[in-house]
């Protein structure tokens, strides 16, 4: 089952250079969902083959525009395209009355229902428990509220023995894959799990940070990670600036991404001033080799 993530932006503040703001859709199982949603983000979709109408989850870290001003566009774009589907979507205070003024002033009412969770920025909270995954915030130091998330596939069924299958009923199959051994009337052992099991999948993990200045007390939030979204939008040199802006450096997340001990990182957010991104990318991995820059088109899979 894939777990996929596509990036659609990756600039910071405006575009430039080819880039767009910043966005990205995780395609985990057959679900689809959308973090952040910089403008442009729908042209994105469209150009990398990713359709709106499967969205069924949207996540907005905060209200900076190059994070949410292409959201407006794709609700109204999933509207006239005649959606029916609910969606749902989890942002800070202040975006669902952007929403509702924007609406109202246009005289129009969605083809579909919005189901809004207003989002703490000072806790880490579990905002989401589905049968296929959970989503939990992670608490940003940015100039203003703002989220990070951390997805996590739940815990997977074990699997079955393929020569096995041919002796079990569809029940004996689910007590199997639950761990279990399956009984008989008189609670005698008929099926014995460890004869007819394979060990589960494993689960795999994604946490996002986007704005926010360096900040080790999250790391255990995201500790061991398959694979570590985290803004570097400026290189060292300018430290002083990133810090005035609340953001990070590359060298910062580099270090960051190595204390959390992930799997691989993706720096992304890059500022205006750098039209070439390996200056970037190499101060990263001086910290931390396995380092990759979130560039658009590209699509990182975690494999199970």
């Amino acid at each position: 089952m894939s777990f996929e993530v596509h990036i659609l932006g990756s600039n910071s503040a405006a575009p430039a250079h080819g880039r767009h703001h910043t966005s990205q859709v995780l395609r985990i199982q057959d679900m689809q969902i959308m973090i952040d949603c910089g403008e442009s983000a729908q042209i994105q979709m469209k150009k990398y083959g990713l359709r709106k109408n499967r969205l069924s989850h949207i996540f907005i870290s905060h209200l900076h525009g190059d994070h949410f001003l292409g959201l407006m566009g794709l609700l109204s774009t999933m509207h006239l395209n005649g959606r029916k589907t609910d969606l749902y979507l989890y942002g800070p205070l202040g975006l669902s009355e952007i929403i509702q003024l924007h609406l109202k002033y246009a005289n129009t009412h969605l083809s579909y229902l919005i189901h809004f969770q207003e989002l703490r920025g000072d806790q880490s909270e579990l905002i989401l428990d589905h049968p296929k995954l959970t989503v939990r915030t992670i608490p940003l130091n940015h100039r203003i509220p703002c989220t990070g998330f951390l997805i996590k596939e739940q815990p997977k069924p074990k699997r079955l023995k393929k020569e096995k299958v041919g002796e079990l009923s569809v029940r004996d199959i689910n007590i199997l894959k639950k761990g279990k051994d399956v009984v008989n009337e008189a609670g005698e052992v008929k099926f014995k799990n460890s004869d007819y099991t394979l060990p589960a999948k494993r689960s795999r993990s994604y946490a996002y940070c986007s704005d926010t200045k360096y900040n080790e007390d999250i790391i255990p939030l995201v500790k061991e990670v398959d694979l570590l979204y985290h803004e570097g939008t400026f290189l060292h040199e300018n430290l002083e600036r990133a810090e005035a802006t609340y953001h990070t450096t590359a060298k910062q997340a580099g270090i960051f991404a190595q204390k959390s001990k992930v799997g691989q990182l993706l720096i992304g957010h890059f500022s205006n001033r750098y039209k070439e991104l390996d200056p970037l990318l190499e101060e990263a991995q001086k910290e931390f080799a396995n380092t990759a820059l979130a560039q658009e088109g590209q699509v990182f899979t975690i494999e199970e």
